[in-house]
């Protein structure tokens, strides 16, 4: 059985995650999650407050189960996806790994940063927030059971897909 999950295992978990995410290592990136993972990316209700209810209200990115997040792997890669063509070249930070709750289930926090380069436009950007994860053990290791991202900087000048945030 795989031991508790510490801050530098945390930390590295998700550091390996943007990484990979970074280098395009799609089939490793989707290996790091839980078969029924969920990937939300809530909207801002108003200035003050994020949606709380991905199923009642709208949301930047809401992917539940991994299987979901194979097939937007899939169109990525198969160039059916005209807003990614090209892909969009990235450089993703994360640091301050936090852990709190259940150490069986632990949910940790973030704070994380990507530079973005857009090839065809030439043009970038740089999206900000935290993360909630919540990871799951498991015999293979640790698995992302959820992954919650807070975008603080919502002003998207192109598109956002799951491997900018």
């Amino acid at each position: 059985m795989t031991q508790a999950l510490t801050t530098e295992c945390a930390q590295t978990l998700l550091v390996r995650e943007a990484l990979l995410l970074d280098q395009r290592r799609w089939d490793d990136w989707l290996a790091m999650y839980d078969a029924a993972a969920v990937f939300w990316v809530p909207s801002w209700r108003d200035d003050e407050a994020q949606v709380e209810d991905p199923n009642r209200e709208v949301s930047l990115i809401y992917h539940e189960g991994r299987a979901v997040l194979e097939d937007r792997v899939w169109r990525l890669g198969s160039g059916r996806s005209a807003a990614s063509t090209p892909i969009l070249r990235t450089a993703h930070s994360v640091t301050g790994a936090v852990l709190e709750g259940d150490p069986s289930s632990p949910t940790v926090h973030a704070s994380w940063t990507c530079h973005v380069y857009d090839p065809k436009h030439r043009k970038q950007h740089v999206f900000f927030g935290r993360y909630e994860m919540t990871y799951k053990a498991g015999d293979a290791g640790w698995r992302v059971a959820k992954k919650k991202i807070l975008l603080l900087n919502d002003y998207i000048p192109t598109m956002i897909d799951f491997y900018c945030i």
